[in-house]
């Protein structure tokens, strides 16, 4: 590479240190041991072609015009203090004082809602720093008084200041929710800034994991790894993948469950059915969730064309409105796809959109009326849905593709599993649940009585025995 033009200043990495280079054309990210080499992540420039145009190519110097983003030295291999997960005996009564880290309401995401509910019902101290996407204006969003820091997304200065306020303040442990491109830089490189420079324990929880990542997600992920207490992920799915994935030893992984509302168990759906103004005896279908073409909404409409020749009646609810980042990017470009095939398939009188942010009462009227809960997802790897917990922690009768989540949650008789893009399969599944209530109803129990651990109450339990898990060990 140095042929083609390319010289650069050459440099030495630490054993345990991650670097982040960064051009126009170009970031870098160090990997631990077992990958020494710095990796590439390369695109074409507008000018011509780019002699770092094959991605992911093992350098050892920093090109010439490419600027060093950041360098951060990790302490060792497993940095940040792992200890055996076993329960101890006493840690004291005062409840940890939590500085949580992530996006909140009246920010529309998942995410949002996940640490709403969340710090909704821990019984401890705590505050809330919320991360603003680019271009928000500071009146756009109204805050609740939890908020001590909006986080700028890509403002680097502003994660030196949130590591100095957690340092500084009478926070005894930090809980940052983390996904790929929340925060600033490359896919959400600067979080590794922020937990470097916190000198409090700090636990991180991943709401993405990626099977098979490229070098420098997987770079990046054993940098946030390394730089944390502790890891929580929401399934064991997701401690298996970061332990055979990623290297990372499992007595730094706690598995906590994604929350649910605890509400009763739904004998009769009639009610709930009436009082959104449908028929008692129409069976009703639904997905919920911010729209975006990941949803596979589409394999349920194909579904639904033979459906509804033996259940003419049938009504399938799509709850929820666009992405805001996808409507941004595209517009209601997926959601008028949707509409145009429930034209095309002759199911205007069958598919309902609800297209708005639901709260959580009206989304519990729906969920209620609801016989079926249906998760097509296309992503065989996502490890965690906020939307089937829920469903299976209220007692539906769940149908869904067997991405990871799904095959633990539903395991046991807990759901009815179909195959990736088979409608066939699926559509036969739905007039058998809606035919047979004993079947339905069976899944349901199981499913009820399986999601009692996830209630959020029991959730922020879990929690806080992690905070105080990690501050014993401190």
């Amino acid at each position: 590479m140095n042929g083609s033009g390319c010289q650069g200043a050459q440099f030495s990495v630490l054993p345990h240190q991650y670097i982040g280079v960064r051009s126009n054309k170009c970031r870098l990210g160090f990997a631990r041991p077992p990958l020494n080499p710095v990796f590439a992540t390369t695109w074409t420039h507008s000018e011509g072609s780019d002699p770092f145009a094959k991605p992911y190519k093992p350098i050892n110097y920093v090109p010439a015009n490419y600027t060093i983003l950041q360098s951060i030295t990790i302490d060792s291999s497993e940095s940040k203090g792992i200890r055996q997960a076993n329960k101890p005996e006493s840690i004291g009564t005062t409840r940890p004082r939590v500085l949580f880290i992530g996006s909140y309401p009246s920010r529309q995401c998942g995410l949002a809602k996940f640490l709403q509910d969340l710090t909704g019902s821990y019984q401890g101290p705590y505050s809330v720093v919320a991360v603003d996407e680019d271009g928000v204006e500071p009146s756009a969003r109204n805050y609740s008084q939890d908020i001590v820091f909006r986080l700028k997304q890509n403002e680097r200065d502003d994660y030196y200041a949130i590591a100095e306020m957690a340092n500084s303040e009478a926070y005894d442990v930090i809980n940052v929710e983390h996904e790929y491109g929340l925060y600033g830089g490359m896919s959400g490189e600067y979080i590794v800034i922020l937990l470097a420079a916190i000198r409090k324990p700090v636990i991180v929880t991943m709401h993405t994991i990626l099977s098979e990542p490229n070098p420098f997600y997987l770079s990046l992920t054993r940098a946030i790894v390394a730089t944390s207490t502790r890891i929580v992920v929401l399934s064991t799915h997701g401690r298996r993948l970061l332990a055979d994935v990623y290297g990372v030893n499992e007595a730094k992984i706690s598995v906590v469950p994604h929350g649910v509302p605890d509400v009763p168990f739904a004998h009769t759906l009639n009610e709930a059915k009436i009082k959104l103004g449908f028929e008692a005896d129409r069976p009703i279908m639904a997905t919920f969730g911010l729209l975006h073409r990941n949803k596979n909404i589409e394999l349920v409409l194909k579904a639904m064309q033979s459906a509804v020749e033996s259940v003419p009646n049938i009504l399938y609810l799509v709850l929820g409105q666009t992405h805001p980042l996808i409507k941004l990017k595209e517009g209601e470009t997926y959601r008028r796809e949707l509409a145009s095939n429930v034209t095309a398939f002759r199911l205007t009188e069958n598919v309902h959109f609800v297209d708005k942010y639901l709260e959580d009462n009206e989304l519990l009227s729906y969920l209620s009326a609801s016989d079926i809960y249906i998760t097509p997802y296309a992503n065989e790897d996502q490890y965690v849905s906020g939307t089937l917990s829920w469903a299976v922690g209220l007692g539906k009768a769940v149908v869904s593709t067997p991405y990871l989540c799904a095959k633990e949650l539903l395991a046991d008789g807990r759901g009815f599993l179909v195959p990736f893009g088979d409608h066939n399969v699926l559509s036969s599944t739905i007039v058998r649940l809606t035919q047979d209530q004993e079947i339905r109803d069976g899944a349901r129990r199981k499913a009820y009585k399986f999601g009692r651990q996830m209630t959020w109450s029991n959730v922020a339990d879990e929690h806080e025995h992690v905070f105080r898990e990690v501050l014993l060990y401190a």
